[in-house]
């Protein structure tokens, strides 16, 4: 695998959201409730953030397979993404040594090219 082919995209739309937000309890209007997002100017439900981890982590084990393991994950917000958007997981090898490798990462939207998530970089141990 060489370090510019990493890549890993999904569409976020609000089912997906909505289990999310049973699984983690974040229950934000923001992220579901038409007649709230519209008071404040947004046409869309806005994707909970921290779903963009969960995102990083299944393509690290798409990349990598499932006996690798997530050691490290870092990662910060850039932008606000939709229900609708379709959005791309990136990464790049920065290091390899002795079944550990490091990873620089970001989040993009499909659509628009927008920066969800950067900086991010993730290390797993690999079997």
């Amino acid at each position: 695998m060489s370090s510019g082919d990493l890549s890993f995209e999904r569409r976020i739309e609000l089912p997906d959201m909505i289990a999310y937000a049973g699984a983690t309890w974040d229950w934000h209007r923001l992220h579901y409730d038409a007649d709230y997002l519209r008071e404040r100017g947004l046409d869309r439900p806005v994707v909970d953030g921290q779903v963009f981890g969960a995102y990083l982590a299944i393509a690290l084990r798409d990349w990598f397979g499932p006996d690798a393991v997530v050691t490290e994950l870092s990662f910060r917000f850039k932008n606000l993404v939709f229900a609708g958007e379709t959005i791309r997981c990136a990464g790049s090898v920065r290091g390899r040594d002795a079944g550990k490798v490091e990873l620089d990462l970001r989040v993009e939207v499909v659509d628009d090219g927008r920066i969800a998530v950067a900086p991010a970089s993730a290390v797993l141990t690999l079997p």
